[in-house]
């Protein structure tokens, strides 16, 4: 059997390692707000939590991906960050109080932010522009069946060792990641960027279609609250039906559901978009993200109805990354791409802190309704703003049609 072309080395070994990694922090992520209520933390603390990270992830991701271009050592950015995705576990597991959780899950995300602009520049390297959809797709399937097996994994362990045993276990998958970054990813051109400037000239100097993009991904991304909160939400409304106990494994079990659809929807929809044209694809994905807020503002409390819910959380996410990425590549040119994925990744990493943390106050001093209604009106504005902004796209390509 012959591999297609697009499937190198590059691609396939960024997809294994995006499962090891995925595999690693999700069965911490799905296990934190319950280990956040045990460690007796406000509602509001996840918010915090989940927003401060995401936000310094952003800027890390802003930075790294510009000096990665400008010294012409994306590999090594993208091992270098997968260290500290690696021991973060380690670190929650110690933890005593959620301060020392945020501790964690900042360097955990720090490390995110280092690895993941390189990686990217990478990945898209390594394919022509025909194939962006499909190798950020399979790469986008690999991360999310790593984000599949984490919560499972997490889901049947917990009642047999506890949540900090399986904290440590989560160091495991982390450094088999960075040694299949080690393994696997080779950049074509190693080059420094032959003209490096200041980062404030070198983001004027990204293409205006691209910066335009940007702007319409920020404002949808303020609406994009971490799914983390979603957890706690679930276990919340579902714990006076429930009880603690089975109202926890309920929400690892529609995280679950969320990933497992996130992980079977990524690559056909890289694959449709760069058929009938990514950003048609990426509009409708914006556009399920506003009924899925609306739809849980009016959602009986039951199993059933959040199983529905989360899954289309899972759709999409997975048009979000998956087409958001792609559309990044086609629009800049190769010696700026991970400075461009840096800035795209700084957008959404601004969007979930202001939303992480406006959610979490939401919900703890005005309700959960309110909440969501809040993401659904701005989500609705992002989603807007990206079809005014990418209207009459210039040149040809997929994202035309």
């Amino acid at each position: 059997m012959k591999w297609p072309a697009w499937l190198n080395r590059t691609v396939f070994g960024a997809g294994i390692a995006s499962f090891f990694g995925d595999l690693g922090y999700e069965s911490v992520t799905v296990l934190l707000p319950s280990f956040l209520i045990i460690l007796g933390a406000p509602v509001f603390a996840l918010g915090i939590i989940e927003g401060l990270s995401d936000g310094a992830s952003s800027f890390v991701k802003l930075f790294s991906g510009y000096f990665a271009d400008k010294l012409g050592r994306r590999r090594e950015f993208a091992l270098g960050g997968s260290v500290a995705t690696a021991v973060f576990p380690a670190i929650i597991a110690i933890a005593g109080s959620w301060y020392v959780v945020l501790a964690g899950r900042l360097v955990g995300w720090i490390g995110k932010g280092i690895r993941s602009p390189s990686r990217d520049a990478i990945l898209s390297k390594s394919v022509e522009k025909k194939d962006l959809g499909k190798a950020f797709g399979f790469h986008r399937a690999g991360d999310t069946l790593g984000a599949v097996a984490g919560p499972a994994i997490a889901l049947v362990l917990v009642s047999s060792i506890g949540v900090r045993e399986i904290l440590w276990l989560a160091v495991i998958p982390g450094i088999l990641a960075f040694v299949a970054i080690w393994l696997f990813l080779r950049e074509r051109d190693t080059a420094p960027h032959p003209r490096p400037l200041p980062l404030v000239a070198s983001l004027k100097g990204l293409p205006s279609r691209f910066r335009a993009f940007l702007s319409a991904v920020l404002v949808f991304g303020i609406a994009d609250f971490s799914q983390t909160l979603l957890i706690a939400f679930a276990i919340v409304s579902l714990t006076p039906s429930l009880g603690f106990m089975t109202a926890t494994a309920a929400g690892a079990g529609l995280y679950l559901v969320r990933n497992i659809v996130y992980a079977g929807a990524s690559y056909p929809l890289g694959s449709l978009g760069d058929r009938v044209g990514r950003r048609p694809m990426l509009i409708l994905g914006y556009a399920i993200a506003v009924a899925t807020f609306i739809g849980f503002v009016l959602a009986p409390v039951n199993l059933v109805a959040y199983g529905v819910l989360f899954a289309m959380c899972g759709l999409f996410i997975a048009a979000e990354d998956t087409l958001e990425s792609a559309l990044a590549g086609e629009m800049v040119e190769e010696d700026s791409r991970a400075l461009g994925f840096g800035a795209l990744a700084t957008m959404n990493g601004v969007g979930d802190l202001v939303s992480s943390v406006m959610i979490g106050f939401i919900w703890t001093f005005v309700g959960y309704s309110a909440g969501f209604m809040v993401a659904a009106v701005i989500a609705a504005a992002g989603t807007l703003l990206l079809v005014w902004t990418t209207r009459n796209p210039h040149g040809s390509g997929p994202s035309g049609h």
